[in-house]
């Protein structure tokens, strides 16, 4: 089902992020950590259809999205950035696989932390974030969405990991075999995975080969 809804509000979030505030319709519901497809309600990108997922929580009165906006590709999401408030989105039903099953550790690259933002505000919520880790990595200290915020929920659980600033104050590791037998205590628990496609695939592999529970990893299929 198709719902034509209007921007609210737009501000930024990092120097290539955009937080986009828009209507909820009535009786719109959906779990943390879910997606949905959004086109823009213009007549040469109605039929343009992206996956973004929602960062607001099901209760509250309006929908969130943050969104990385990417100048050099001239798709949806470059021209999302040039939208303006009162511009209308076509919104449809909520889908995803990434869903909150128990405690563990949350690993993230880039724009892939949205579907964790959703959950830990959740579970931040209702006072139940004990017991999970965030691995977040990224290329520099500006690129990392809602840091502050991330740090604020889970304290020194939240791991920020920097590939390309030799500057940074934050761990230069990459995200690998190496690391993820230094930094994972127990590797019977829940894994969740998102990212660039080609790390969600390697940290997949690697975290089965180190005794993770195929069942226990949960990625975007």
């Amino acid at each position: 089902m198709e719902q034509i809804v209007r921007i609210l509000d737009i501000h930024n979030v990092t120097h290539n992020v955009k937080q986009f505030i828009i209507e909820k319709p009535d009786g719109f519901t959906f779990t943390p950590g879910q997606a949905t497809e959004l086109s823009i309600n213009e007549k040469e990108w109605e039929d343009k259809k992206n996956p973004f997922t929602f960062t607001s929580l099901t209760d509250d009165h309006y929908l969130q999205f943050t969104i990385k906006i990417y100048p050099d590709h001239k798709g949806v999401t470059n021209h999302l950035g040039e939208l303006k408030v009162g511009d209308e989105l076509i919104l449809r039903e909520p889908w995803g696989a990434i869903e909150y099953k128990g405690p563990g550790y949350f690993i993230a690259g880039g724009a892939g932390i949205t579907p964790f933002i959703a959950i830990f505000r959740h579970l931040n919520r209702e006072d139940a974030l004990a017991g999970n880790t965030l691995f977040f990595s990224n290329k520099t200290d500006q690129d990392i969405i809602l840091a502050d915020e991330l740090k604020s929920m889970l304290g020194e659980n939240a791991h920020f990991i920097i590939s390309d600033q030799k500057d940074s104050v934050h761990d230069q590791r990459r995200i690998n075999e190496d690391f993820l037998k230094a930094e994972v205590s127990d590797f019977s628990k829940h894994f969740y995975v998102c990212g660039p496609d080609p790390m969600v695939a390697e940290i997949t592999e690697t975290l089965t080969r180190l005794g993770a529970n195929a069942d226990a990893v949960i990625f975007e299929k």
